[in-house]
This record gives C-alpha cells, sequence and structure tokens, in this order.
C-alpha cells in the first residue's frame, strides 16, 4: 500500500524487535510515514547503520535503544529516556517474540518461563509503562503483534499458541480498561509472513503450508507494517480491542 500523505509526521512511537523481519519491515514504514522512532533490539549496535539511513532517507530521526524486553529496569529507564527527550509518546508496537515448537509431553519449564516472558509479561509491563505518558496526554495507541496460532491454534505449537493467545486476551482487556483516557489497544495476528524464522520450517514444509492459504502465497512483512500503521494511525482513531487477521485467507 501507497500512500501520498505522512500519516505519521512526528509522532513518537517505540517499537520493539526491530532488527529483522516483521518489526524491520514496521521501522521502515513508519519512519516512512514520517514518525520519530525509538528503535529497540536486544544486541547493542545492531540498529545504529539502519537508524542513520532511515533517519537521512525520510527526514525523520530514528533513536536507537537496547534492551531485553525481560528487563523492567531497563524498560523503565527507556521510558524515562522518551519522556525526558519528547515528553510524549504516541504509540507503542510490542513486536519482540520468541517461538519454541514442541509437542505435549515435550514441553519443558524454561520454554514456557521463556516464551511468556518475552511474548506475555514483557508486552503488559510495555503497556503499563506506556500509559503512565499516554494518560496525562490523553490519547495514544498500543499495537500488539499476536500470531494466527493465537486465535486458532496448531498442533506443535501449545506454549506459542497460548502465549500468543494470551496477547489477545489482554488486547482486549486493556482496550475496554483504557478507552476511558482515550488509548486504543489493538492486536494483529500474522498467519503465514516470509520471514527468516518462518522460512527456518523448510521448503518442503512451507509449500505444504502455502497450500492452505486461499491467496496461495505467503504475506510480506510490509503488509503486516501497513496494518500496523493503519492502527497508529489517526485513520483508526475509533477502533480498539480489535484483533486484526493479516493471513491471505489461510487455513491452519
Amino acid at each position: 500500500m501507497k500512500l501520498n500523505s505522512r500519516l505519521l509526521q512526528d509522532k513518537v512511537v517505540l517499537i520493539t524487535g526491530c532488527n529483522r523481519g516483521i518489526g524491520k519491515a514496521i521501522l521502515d514504514k513508519f519512519a516512512s510515514n514520517g514518525a520519530i522512532i525509538y528503535a529497540s533490539a536486544r544486541q547493542e549496535g545492531i540498529l545504529n547503520e539502519e537508524a542513520k539511513l532511515l533517519s537521512v532517507k525520510y527526514s525523520t530521526r530514528i533513536i536507537p535503544v537496547y534492551f531485553d524486553v525481560t528487563d523492567s529496569n531497563a524498560l523503565k529507564e527507556t521510558f524515562m529516556k522518551i519522556n525526558k527527550e519528547y515528553k510524549r509518546l504516541d504509540c507503542i508496537i510490542n513486536n519482540a517474540g520468541v517461538m519454541e515448537d514442541a509437542l505435549i509431553g515435550m514441553v519443558t519449564e524454561a520454554v514456557l518461563q521463556k516464551t511468556f516472558a518475552v511474548n506475555v509479561f514483557a508486552p503488559i509491563n510495555m503497556i503499563q509503562y506506556a500509559t503512565k505518558i499516554m494518560k496525562r496526554q490523553n490519547c495514544g495507541s498500543i499495537v500488539n503483534i499476536s500470531s494466527i496460532v493465537g486465535t486458532n491454534g496448531n498442533p506443535g505449537q501449545i506454549v506459542y499458541s497460548a502465549s500468543k493467545g494470551a496477547v489477545i486476551s489482554l488486547t482486549k482487556t486493556a482496550a475496554k480498561e483504557l478507552a476511558v483516557n482515550n488509548i486504543r489497544v489493538n492486536a494483529i495476528a500474522p498467519g503465514m509472513i516470509d520471514t527468516d524464522m518462518f522460512r527456518s520450517i523448510g521448503e518442503i514444509r512451507i509449500s505444504e503450508r502455502i497450500s492452505k492459504i486461499g491467496m496461495s502465497r505467503l504475506g510480506t512483512p510490509e503488509e503486516v507494517a501497513d496494518a500496523a500503521l493503519f492502527l497508529a494511525s489517526d485513520l483508526s482513531v475509533y477502533i480498539t480491542g480489535q484483533i486484526i487477521g493479516v493471513d491471505g485467507a489461510a487455513i491452519i
């Protein structure tokens, strides 16, 4: 989708997991629409060059911030930095996530703890910190990245699907609680998207999965980014508590 206007001009946004896949596509899409972006990743320095390139290319400001989303102290420091530098926060994108597949009976405590720490507990903490700023300005948009397996389930993904189902539930609850503050909370549930993570399942399994997609192709990270742009922008000011599927009519 190409738009002539810069839908996020001068809006302050925090995006997690910007170094690859969907997060990287959202970073580029939001920068092209004029957002001032705090782009996060775990690995120190990994976004420095990309931030410089995008800042110049789109005449905006991209600020790399490095932290583990499960580190509550690092989260707090990041939000304090944003508040100090801009005194506002218009949108957060909870994109960072992990996926480790395991059949029932093979699930370990370590996988449970890690998956829920990153995919569920971290977004809740992000929302808590973000809304302290958003409530003061009486507006804001929170976009959580869920998954089609969170809505439909999938064999071999009991932990991952449970965590993404939790994202859907927390999205709906937060939307109801924060509507009085004019803060919107929505989620995107991508289907089979052409990312390095998805490609890791192998070409044979990819072909099998494509046969179950109504549009007969994988989605692109840019198509998920388009949905995120809509939910972050003023085009969706009366939309909250919704789960937007970006899946090409996939069946799983």
